[in-house]
């Protein structure tokens, strides 16, 4: 970002996460409306910034579903992809919502465990609520507070969940599931060396669960995975956190 010319301004109030970020951006977007520009990369916040989101995002699927047709002649099984706010997802998912046979998987961060309060699990355990000018689910305090919450991938690590992505978990057309700490650092591993793909530490997640369900699956049943980002910013995190 910088290289592009960017002033980058980290925030570091609260957990440093990315609802802080959301806060702060809101804030100095309502200093001055008129002159200011609020943009967000994530599929959150007051319409028409979900729609928004979700349309540029929509190449993903519509390219993803092209190319796989092409080189198989068929739609794939199942489509998975993490989901924090859900920009990757649910630019992924759009294209496939009238194909009834392909079946749909977000993978939120279990965290440390869903039986802690380090995890960032909204569409599991989270509650309908508020949060930055929309409604979705939320992961809240018993004061109705957003919860801190956690994830080894930073991108992921937000209390709530893109309005999109509550309204496909109620309708049931997008099942959620969640992948540990754990889990991800290992698919992080086994991508990297099985295939020289390093991916994302956020997109590890849905790596996590399909490495998790293929064995369950016919040899000629397929999942499309998509990889969200590249994990070339996440190595020296990693290769710190198991002694590389």
């Amino acid at each position: 970002m910088k290289i592009l010319g960017c002033d980058l301004i980290p925030v570091t109030r609260g957990t440093a996460t990315l609802k802080d970020a959301v806060d702060s951006a809101f804030e100095e977007y309502l200093k001055d409306p008129e002159n200011f520009i609020y943009a967000i990369g994530s599929v959150v916040g007051p319409h028409p910034f979900p729609k928004m989101v979700r349309d540029f995002q929509a190449i993903i699927g519509t390219e993803a579903r092209e190319q796989f047709l092409s080189r198989h002649g068929k739609l794939p099984d199942y489509l998975t992809a993490c989901v924090g706010g859900g920009c990757n997802a649910i630019g992924l998912f759009t294209a496939f919502l009238n194909d009834d046979q392909v079946k749909m998987v977000g993978v939120e961060p279990a965290g440390k465990g869903l039986d802690t309060d380090k995890h960032s699990a909204t569409l599991t355990l989270g509650k309908p609520g508020q949060i930055h000018g929309m409604r979705c689910y939320v992961l809240e305090t018993e004061d109705g507070e957003p919860m801190p919450v956690h994830s080894i991938a930073s991108g992921l690590d937000y209390p709530g969940v893109g309005p999109q992505h509550a309204y496909l978990k109620d309708l049931g057309r997008v099942q959620y599931e969640t992948a540990t700490d754990q889990e991800c650092l290992d698919a992080f591993i086994t991508l990297s060396r099985v295939e020289g793909i390093i991916p994302a530490l956020e997109s590890s997640h849905a790596v996590a669960w399909a490495i998790r369900t293929a064995p369950t699956l016919s040899t000629d049943q397929t999942i499309l995975v998509n990889i969200s980002g590249r994990g070339d910013k996440d190595a020296d995190y990693v290769a710190d956190l198991l002694g590389l």
